[in-house]
């Protein structure tokens, strides 16, 4: 069977793009010249499955979705306490490159503002580092955030700082306010290379992940960011990520995120999941306009607003198998012509939000599908003549685990598959009105009514599962 999550991303991909809104970034000649027609969305789940659609080999300056992790090593190499000295947490409510400090402290507003961003870089390493030191520094780390080597785009590099003027001006308003020590013209060119280091949006919903999973890489296991650090970090970019857009953000969309003028955003749910998104067209507040509509889109069809807590993301998928035997009367010859044959069972427990709804999908497109030669246990029970799926241990679905296990179920009777259902409370809410090509599964209140209904009245089943 194949997982439904890819289709449900390109078409989240086509429903934005009729949207025409917005330029590419105009001030800063290489991107101006970006293809505006590319897009592109991924998907990284916090144990490492990964999903993406559209131009997702494509590549582009990270810019301003740096700061998120230069403000992170920052805070590990100068210590929280002395970034907070430097960098203020508040919202600005001004443009991202606007010439302002708190009048008490002379601080910059927040890290995610270029002032705050470039003194969060001359705090890297130390503040008598070089240029080629912390850049050297922040390569590598986002190279293991992302888990490839990423470089530099000198093309864009030499392009945004051939227009520095501003944040030039930004860096020797730091200097003079004494919140930055370092030659102020190193400092705005670190910050400019720290933006134009390439990415795709796989890279970057990987790298959301690990904020997503506590600062953990969920392919290596790398604790690469201090979990103090992670919440620090998602904090501020749940007040301050979107700048002077991030009230509509929290409001509208509901998970921390992070933009850059080049066309992504970033997103990341804590201990869910990680996403990006890729359109160059921004609005004027440097946001992707194509970006945000399927941010919105993502957020509202998935339930990833972090205030809705109206089900708890606790649950678990268990992959069984049983193997038919021969009741009584078929002993005296009526035989079953499933008998000897394998089932395979689904079970899913507690609330099951999009996460537990994803892994059912993975569950069933790894145990179902076509083997792969490179992955000797996948595909292993393709011939199963029969599945289950019990949700007699599930006591809340949220709508979009609802409506991406009915689009499993679909797929697997459009695939002549038999179905049986374990749903006792009706968590499921299957509406046969609703069912494609009037297929339906044979939804039972017990073990016993699925083995009757798969086997024949009063078949056995042996399994490593002592409820099966």
């Amino acid at each position: 069977m194949k997982s439904p999550i890819p289709d449900y991303l390109a078409h989240v991909l086509e429903k934005a793009r009729p949207n025409e809104g917005g330029a590419a970034a105009d001030y800063i000649e290489t991107l101006a010249k970006a293809d505006t027609s590319k897009m592109a969305v991924a998907l990284a789940m916090v144990d490492g499955n990964f999903y993406s659609a559209g131009d997702d080999n494509i590549e582009f300056s990270i810019q301003s979705i740096s700061k998120s992790f230069v403000y992170a090593i920052a805070i590990e190499d100068a210590g929280l306490e002395q970034v907070l000295k430097k960098i203020g947490v508040e919202p600005s409510g001004d443009r991202f490159n606007q010439l302002s400090l708190e009048r008490s402290t002379n601080r910059p507003m927040n890290p995610m503002i270029n002032a705050g961003a470039i003194t969060a870089h001359s705090l890297v390493v130390s503040p008598t580092a070089n240029l080629q030191e912390r850049t050297d520094r922040i390569l590598k780390v986002l190279s293991k955030l992302a888990g490839r080597e990423l470089h530099v785009d000198e093309e864009v590099y030499k392009a945004e700082l051939k227009d520095a003027d501003r944040n030039m001006a930004i860096g020797y308003m730091l200097k003079a306010t004494g919140i930055i020590t370092c030659d102020p013209r190193e400092a705005v060119k670190g910050y400019i290379r720290q933006c134009a280091i390439n990415v795709n949006v796989k890279d970057l919903a990987m790298m959301s992940a690990v904020l997503s999973n506590g600062g953990v890489h969920p392919v290596t296991g790398e604790q690469i960011i201090p979990h103090t650090s992670v919440r620090q970090v998602l904090s501020v970019m749940t007040t301050c990520g979107m700048y002077d857009a991030a009230g509509d953000w929290v409001s509208n969309v509901g998970f921390p995120a992070k933009s850059g003028v080049a066309g992504a955003i970033m997103g990341s749910l804590p201990g869910q999941v990680g996403l990006a998104t890729f359109s160059p067209k921004i609005d004027e507040r440097g946001n992707s306009v194509r970006g945000v509509a399927m941010c919105e889109q993502l957020s509202r069809d998935m339930g990833l607003h972090m205030m809705d807590v109206s089900h708890v993301a606790r649950s678990t998928v268990q992959t069984t198998v049983s193997t038919l035997v021969a009741s009584d009367d078929e002993k005296h010859g009526l035989h079953n012509h499933n008998c000897g044959r394998k089932v395979v069972i689904f079970k899913l427990r507690g609330a099951v939000r999009f996460p537990g709804a994803e892994r059912l999908t993975r569950a069933l497109a790894y145990e179902l599908g076509n083997p792969d030669p490179s992955d000797p246990g996948s595909g292993s029970h393709a011939d199963a003549c029969a599945i289950v799926f019990s949700f007699r241990e599930v006591f809340s679905l949220n709508f979009i685990a609802r409506r991406l296990i009915h689009e499993n179920i679909t797929r697997l009777l459009s695939e002549r598959r038999v179905l049986a259902i374990i749903d006792p409370t009706g968590v499921l809410e299957w509406d046969r009105a609703k069912a494609k090509g009037d297929r339906h599964p044979k939804v039972v209140n017990d073990d016993t009514e699925a083995r009757d209904y798969i086997g024949g009245t009063g078949c056995q089943a042996v399994s490593e599962d002592p409820e099966w």
